[in-house]
């Protein structure tokens, strides 16, 4: 067998040409053993033309495979590609037999053993190109078909699929289970689903439809008592998208399953909407994480209609499907669900991500170019901050310049047009255009074809009984934004005076009469994407009094300006931290305090200091944090004191205080330790070298859920020895053996800023190790390797030298080479704050 190839654009045409592809029954046995599973699958379609084609899969073993009833040659098969050669035109049956391997990294068919009870799941991820791990495909976005399962499993086990499942009876020699779904309607390869195990269900019908949501047995106390929550969200959503949406929902059911070990955070199957399972809360969370698990719900069912009912013709368009599930998913929140305050966390925690992800080498047009994504392999890359977060905020950039009423029409005109069928963005352009007279295809072009972000810089001019307003903008694209004007009331708070309309650029020069402001915030309503500066005066007054701006969307895009800077080298960290320690005791969002904290902790902290700094930095941050726990002993804030005491335990510089909490079970005032605060000071505690292997194995023994074991392996590589160094190396290197979380877990513990002494030696071994790894293990586990296990703490020229020869290597793989590209120049801007601390 050859090596996998990666589909290309130019090959999936063809196909595309040749073929039409009309229905897959596929047939599994997940009763075959812990290691592989037996997957028979029947394709019809008809070939256009006289053709040679080829169909994909990646088995364990090919049995046999016939094509019209005539054998085909198991050996033919070329690493995951099976001949069909001298096709007639017509129609045609494909019979595919064949033995597949289960998946412990969260790619193709997932099979989970639940420590807590024992007890088996198997799910499937199907993106990109992984249905060929479990069933034989025409395996790209444009060749949709009808889908059928049949599925024999262990009999205490339900079946679940894109459509509605039935159980048909038993098999009779061991009593399996057998169960059938419905046919779907046409869909593309990778949105096929299928989940089993003995799933713990809440069933409920709405407007017609079959709704469920399922989880592991052991979540199950946890997964009730959120159960309301959960589905009342999800109606919620279901409702509101059928007043934006002139296209009813296209499938016959929605059930939302929450599975273990899920590498992203939810994909859009449609009917079977499968997420990461740390979304059935099993400890104490904020209200702003609640808010983002509501906030995934509705991104997935956006995806009902972007992304499943019309869907991308190649993967140039990603964004197509991931921005509008993203903005729809956010803007539908706030009008249906009490999550009213999703835009000031999509400000505080997505906006950075896209903004970080634009300004690396490795930053692409929201809508690349169709030559710039040539194969399967090259567009697993672009998921990423520029097609979630740029491409939802370049929507409501497209909004505020259109109007939601021409929006919402070009929408149902291209779901109208294109609806079971594929689309690109010369498609969406024009459904867009049939709705207004302004030139959307030239705002295409300079919003979803441009690559960078925007710096807009006030410039006030104080004149005879007034001021004046400019903006300089660096850059090239337009931004509709709005200014807000504050002046210092009498009781110390900032009051908003004006609210102005601002086009960038603009000829014109904005007059006002009366004294300037005390402080101007361009992007006031953080309706722009681009980076904002504060002049002087403003500067000075937000560094002072921003805790005292009413707004917190508005303190949130200040909170933006202030980060920025920091990362360019243009504002002291200190100052920043010191500006934290002043008024994150005041703030009263959530999401502001998380965003805030966690940029000061694992940026400033961790990385943008000197060493002989960090001490004061961690002190900063838990004086900060001690007032926020005295302010809320009281009770009256629950969710601000759980992100306190995070935060505190994250920056302990000294075991005492958190190792008697942990003592005791309880923080002192509140809130008592559940698993989740109990595993993150065990984790603080190895870091700091004041717990053991014993301590370690004694928590695992009262936790051993999947998280306990995914706390416990992140505590035994944080332990500072380097018996505990050298084992966690193995693990993540050699073994082999670690599921993609423990795998992660394990990644997350190694490297500590405490311990760079320590670790020196590992350094440089880490570029070969891991491109290795990720060479051997696939995209999830390189994706892992290059996220969390990358040296990050060690932030000198010899990590960024050694780093540097690393991308010469041969043998890495895309994924490995992007995410190790992105990594350098995060190491690179550390490097750079650095020296700006110092010249």
């Amino acid at each position: 067998m050859g090596p996998m190839s990666a589909l290309t654009r130019n090959e999936a045409q063809l196909r595309a040409q040749l073929l039409d592809v009309h229905h897959y029954a596929v047939t599994l046995d997940l009763t075959t053993g812990d290691e592989t599973f037996d997957s028979t699958t029947v394709i019809r379609f008809s070939a256009r033309t006289p053709a040679d084609t080829f169909v994909e899969l990646k088995p364990e073993e090919l049995r046999s495979a016939t094509l019209d009833g005539h054998p085909l040659d198991p050996a033919a098969l070329d690493g995951n590609r099976l001949p069909l050669t001298g096709l007639a035109e017509g129609p045609h049956e494909l019979r595919v037999d064949a033995r597949m391997r289960y998946s412990r990294t969260g790619e193709g068919l997932h099979r989970f053993t639940d420590p807590a009870d024992g007890e088996t799941y198997v799910y499937t991820q199907m993106f990109m190109d992984d249905v060929q791990r479990v069933f034989p495909a025409f395996d790209q976005p444009d060749l949709k078909a009808v889908f059928e399962f049949t599925v024999t499993a262990p009999a205490h086990w339900t079946v679940l699929a894109n459509g509605t499942t039935t159980h048909t009876g038993d098999r009779e020699a061991d009593g399996a289970g057998v169960w059938t779904s419905a046919p779907t309607p046409v869909i593309s390869t990778y949105l096929a689903a299928v989940a089993a195990g003995p799933w713990h269900s809440v069933t409920t019908e709405h407007a017609g439809l079959p709704f469920g949501i399922h989880c592991r047995k052991s979540l199950a106390p946890h997964l009730d008592a959120d159960a309301d929550e959960i589905l009342s969200v999800t109606t919620a959503c279901y409702d509101r998208y059928h007043e934006k949406f002139t296209e009813p929902y296209p499938f016959d059911s929605y059930d939302q399953a929450f599975v273990p070990e899920f590498n992203a955070g939810a994909m859009e199957n449609p009917g079977l909407v499968t997420f990461r399972d740390e979304f059935v809360f099993r400890s104490a969370v904020t209200d702003t994480e609640r808010q983002r698990r509501a906030m995934v719900i509705a991104h997935e069912m956006a995806h009902m209609w972007f992304g499943d009912l019309v869907t991308l013709a190649w993967f140039d368009d990603i964004w197509l499907n991931e921005s509008f599930a993203e903005y729809m998913g956010y803007q539908t929140l706030t009008e249906a669900t009490r999550f009213t305050g999703t835009w000031t966390e999509f400000g505080m925690e997505r906006k950075p991500w896209g903004y970080a992800a634009d300004q690396r080498p490795s930053t692409h047009p929201v809508a690349p170019g169709p030559d710039d994504v040539p194969d399967t392999a090259s567009a697993l890359l672009n998921f990423d901050g520029i097609s979630y977060a740029k491409g939802a905020s370049a929507l409501r950039q497209l909004v505020a310049w259109l109007g939601e009423k021409d929006f919402l029409a070009g929408i149902n005109t291209h779901f109208a047009r294109h609806k079971f069928a594929n689309a690109t963005l010369a498609d969406f352009v024009d459904s867009l255009a049939a709705h207004t007279d302004r030139d959307v295809h030239a705002w295409a072009d300079v919003w979803l074809r441009t690559t960078g972000i925007d710096t807009l810089t006030p410039r006030i001019q104080e004149s005879h009984g007034g001021w004046t307003l400019t903006v300089d903008r660096h850059g090239s694209r337009p931004h509709r934004i709005t200014a807000g004007t504050y002046a210092r009331a009498t009781d110390g708070l900032l009051e908003r005076t004006a609210l102005l309309d601002l086009d960038v650029p603009s000829d014109e020069i904005l007059s006002a009469s009366g004294p300037r402001p005390d402080l101007l915030v361009l992007n006031d309503g953080d309706l722009g994407y681009a980076k904002v500066r504060l002049d002087e005066t403003s500067l000075e007054t937000a560094l002072r009094g921003l805790s005292r701006i009413p707004d917190p969307l508005t303190r949130a895009v200040v909170w933006g300006s202030l980060r920025d800077m920091v990362r360019d080298g243009e504002l002291d960290p200190f100052d920043y931290l010191r500006t934290l320690d002043a008024h994150i005791p005041e703030e009263s969002d959530l999401a502001v305090v998380q965003g805030v904290l966690g940029f000061a902790r694992t940026q400033i902290a961790d990385r943008y200091v000197d060493p002989a700094d960090r001490g004061t930095a961690l002190g900063l941050i838990t004086s900060a944090t001690r007032d926020l726990l005295r302010r809320t002993e009281d009770g009256s804030d629950p969710g601000l004191r759980l992100a306190a005491v995070r935060a505190f335990i994250d920056s302990a510089t000294q075991p005492d205080t958190i190792a008697a909490w942990l003592a005791d079970g309880v923080v002192a005032g509140g809130p008592e330790l559940d698993p989740e605060l109990s595993w993150r000071i065990l984790a603080r505690l190895a870091v700091l070298g004041a717990v053991d292997e014993d301590a370690i194995d004694a928590a695992l023994a009262a936790d051993p859920s999947a998280t306990g074991q995914q706390g416990a392996a992140r505590c035994r590589a944080a332990l500072p020895t380097a018996e505990a160094k050298d084992a966690a190396w193995q693990r993540l290197f050699h073994d082999d053996d670690l599921s993609n979380y423990l795998f992660s877990a394990t990644a997350q513990g190694f490297w500590q800023p405490e311990q760079t002494e320590l670790l020196h030696d590992h350094v440089a071994r880490y570029y070969p190790e891991a491109i290795a790894v990720g060479a051997r293990r696939g995209p999830a586990i390189g994706e892992a390797a290059g996220r969390w296990a990358f040296p990050a703490p060690h932030v000198d020229e010899a990590n960024l030298r050694a780093g540097h020869a690393a991308l010469e290597d041969p043998g890495i793989t895309p994924m490995m080479r992007r995410v190790l590209v992105d990594q350098l120049d995060d190491l690179a801007r550390s490097l750079r704050v650095r020296a700006a601390r110092t010249s």
